[in-house]
């Protein structure tokens, strides 16, 4: 399998499964390979989370370490936020990964996709807490206007 594609991330998905060495191994490549490595093993990482966010427990506080690094493709942040929609988000990360969303949806330089999946990471966050969410709406309501339309439907969470 050579080049980057779907029918490939799938493959390697199916290979993966929900095993935990291949799991593991993949995290290895993921944060210890190049940075073509570390993108492309950040979408496979994704879909696999998508079903069996288990196996995501002892590496999401590293993954979430990622978020705020300028130096890493929007493709890895994309996909990092992306399975936080799927994953079981501890308490004691809740605080950080709001917070991270919250900086990515208020950066104008960040991706539409980037934006759209952390609203929906956030608005999760923020949907038990009246003070979150009055936060969220109010980092989302500058964007609302000009919005894209995917972000327009993510924004309906908010308000």
């Amino acid at each position: 399998m050579r080049g980057h594609s779907k029918q490939n991330t799938l493959a390697i998905v199916d290979y993966v499964g929900d095993d935990r060495e291949r799991f593991a191994e993949l995290m290895r490549v993921f944060f210890n390979g190049t940075k073509l490595h570390h993108q492309r093993a950040a979408w496979v990482i994704s879909v696999v989370a998508e079903t069996y966010p288990e196996l995501t427990g002892k590496y999401l506080s590293r993954l979430v370490d990622q978020l705020p690094r300028r130096d890493v493709h929007e493709a890895v942040k994309r996909n990092i936020v992306r399975l936080l929609q799927f994953v079981p988000i501890p308490k004691r990360l809740e605080g950080k990964i709001y917070s991270h969303c919250l900086d990515l949806i208020g950066d104008p330089s960040e991706t539409i996709g980037v934006k759209a999946f952390a609203i929906s990471v956030a608005v999760s966050i923020a949907k038990s807490e009246p003070a979150l969410m009055k936060e969220l709406r109010s980092t989302a309501e500058s964007m609302r206007e000009n919005a894209s339309p995917g972000i327009k439907v993510r924004l309906r969470g908010i308000f």
